[in-house]
């Protein structure tokens, strides 16, 4: 079960590098591009996830997978926030949601989620 936790960790790596938002005229930003912090958080919690499957802890993997499941949800819901409110001087609330509605999420977050479902799904307690 561990080199399938450990393509789980590194699928939520590698993910953090890949086109998440895209953003019309400036292009396709991955973790780093949308906040710094947030993916240092990815990171860190992709770390914590490690050392759990490194110690065969399969309870400290999970927790760390749950976190990284709870960030990207997070972060999803922060991304359509910024949008909606970055055009909110805009008089008119159609145009609005139109020009919020331009940025995209990209591919990049399914395999995010799925490296994140893969750890906390094939982290079996070992009797």
């Amino acid at each position: 079960m561990k080199n399938i936790q450990l393509l789980g960790l590194i699928l939520v790596v590698a993910g953090s590098f890949l086109p998440l938002v895209h953003v019309p005229v400036i292009g396709n930003w991955n973790y780093w591009k949308l906040d710094h912090f947030l993916a240092i958080a990815c990171w860190v919690l992709a770390a914590g996830s490690l050392f759990g499957i490194v110690n065969n802890s399969a309870k400290t993997a999970r927790i760390f997978a749950v976190l990284l499941v709870i960030l990207f949800l997070f972060t999803l819901f922060a991304v359509k926030f910024q949008a909606s409110q970055y055009f909110s001087f805009m008089p008119f609330k159609s145009w609005q949601n139109k020009l919020a509605g331009i940025v995209k999420l990209k591919w990049g977050w399914i395999i995010e989620f799925l490296g994140a479902f893969i750890i906390i799904f094939s982290a079996r307690k070992k009797i």
